[in-house]
C-alpha cells in the first residue's frame, strides 16, 4: 500500500491556526502545539461570550432604565408592570435610548405607565 503524505492539508490548516493566533505573546503564537491549545481555547471563550455579551446589554438597559424612572418617582418593576398593564410594547433598548436621548418622551412613558397602575 502507498503511504500517503498530507503535506499541503495539514500545512493549509496550522497556517489558519497560525493566522489566527497572531497577537498572542510567546510559544501561543509559535508553537503548534501550543497555538491550537490556545486557539480551541480562545474560540470556546468567543462562543460562551457571544451569549454574555447579550446578557450584559440587557442588564446595562435595566440598569439605565431604573435610574431614569427612579428619577421620575418610580422603581423599575412598577414602571415594567406599568408598561405591560398599558399595552406599550417597547423593548429594554429602545427604552434605555429614550432615556438617555429623549427625556421629553421617555417623561411621557413614565406617565403612562403611571396612570395605567392606578
Amino acid at each position: 500500500m502507498v503511504r500517503v503524505s498530507y503535506g499541503a492539508p495539514r500545512l493549509r490548516k496550522k497556517a489558519r491556526y497560525f493566522k489566527a493566533a497572531r497577537g498572542f505573546r510567546g510559544g501561543r503564537s509559535k508553537l503548534w502545539r501550543t497555538v491550537r491549545e490556545a486557539m480551541m481555547r480562545a474560540w470556546a471563550y468567543s462562543f460562551r461570550d457571544r451569549k454574555q455579551r447579550k446578557r450584559h446589554f440587557r442588564r446595562l438597559w435595566i440598569v439605565r432604565i431604573n435610574a431614569a424612572t427612579r428619577m421620575r418617582g418610580m422603581t423599575y418593576s412598577q414602571f415594567i408592570a406599568g408598561l405591560n398593564k398599558s399595552g406599550i410594547t417597547l423593548n429594554r433598548k429602545q427604552l434605555a435610548e429614550l432615556a438617555i436621548q429623549d427625556a421629553a418622551a421617555f417623561d411621557a412613558i413614565v406617565e403612562e405607565a403611571k396612570s395605567a397602575l392606578v
